[in-house]
């Protein structure tokens, strides 16, 4: 394995690990203290700045024609992507959420294939199927946590799904763009044409939050969702697309069922159990195989 696409490995992998932080951690803020939408707003505002602050040291221009398929990079990779997403894991629990998820890798193949003309071949087919076998294991392994946070599992898993759909779509829209411009350009356009979309969505839950009478700690956890799950994430996503395929992009997703379990065992929350470790062995061959190249 080259050290280019080591690095890009490294990559995808913190950003499943910060991802699987987050179905916990954001649970603790919405809706007690934030809003799904007001919490949207707050992260694509942060990230914009950041974005905008990053991007005085690249100047890159972007052509008229691009123009166009950034708009769509911005709705479907921030304003749709992130509104359902974190409504959805308002009225559902996490893992219900992180199995709805599941389904992202298997757009990303299906997109590829059509979009992209990626070959289908017997491997990947034998990764994805792996990969979503272990994720599977671990997830209903779990069917029975309780949902005293899932007001609306119902409707909360079908904004994830549409979610999960509208990642993919992102992956694949993006994937020329990231060949062509810095991941900093890329970022800026779709964080500075999502606020706009996502502002009226989230200004009003926004305006309601209570910041003298919030805990400490919820503070920290919005302070890492705003900086690491939004900012850092989407970075190291547009870096990671440089170098591999946003099916290979895709597959990762399958850890973070197996990573939001370690989180939990290190927090003393739950124990190391068997099929923890059958699923993650299962995820990570399937990762490989979706990876694999002659």
């Amino acid at each position: 394995m080259s050290i280019r696409l080591f690095f890009a490995h490294v990559a995808m992998f913190l950003v499943a690990l910060i991802y699987a932080a987050n179905f916990s951690l954001a649970k603790m803020a919405m809706p007690d203290y934030v809003g799904a939408f007001g919490f949207i707003l707050l992260r694509v505002s942060a990230a914009a700045a950041l974005v905008f602050i990053s991007s005085a040291f690249i100047r890159e221009k972007v052509e008229k024609k691009d123009i166009g398929t950034l708009v769509l990079t911005s709705i479907f990779g921030v304003a749709l992507n992130m509104l359902t997403f974190f409504k959805g894991l308002e009225l559902t629990t996490p893992i219900n959420g992180a199995l709805i998820m599941l389904m992202t890798p298997i757009l990303v193949l299906v997109f590829s294939f059509v979009v992209l003309k990626e070959k289908l071949n017997f491997l990947k087919i034998i990764g994805i199927g792996l990969g979503l076998g272990g994720a599977l294991m671990l997830t209903l392994s779990n069917s029975n946590a309780a949902s005293d946070y899932a007001p609306n599992p119902l409707l909360g898993n079908i904004l994830v799904g549409i979610n999960a759909a509208s990642y993919g779509v992102y992956l694949i829209m993006v994937k020329p763009l990231a060949k062509k411009y810095h991941p900093i350009t890329i970022m800026k356009w779709n964080f500075g044409l999502g606020l706009l979309f996502v502002f009226p969505f989230g200004i009003q839950e926004t305006l309601q939050v209570n910041w003298q009478t919030m805990p400490y700690e919820i503070m920290l956890v919005i302070a890492f969702v705003l900086f690491f799950v939004t900012f850092v994430n989407y970075l190291l996503n547009a870096i990671a697309l440089t170098m591999v395929s946003p099916a290979v992009i895709g597959a990762y997703i399958y850890l973070q069922p197996v990573l939001t379990a370690l989180i939990a065992v290190i927090g003393g929350h739950d124990n190391l159990t068997l099929t923890i470790t059958i699923s993650s062995l299962l995820i990570f061959v399937g990762v490989y195989l979706v990876s694999y190249k002659k």
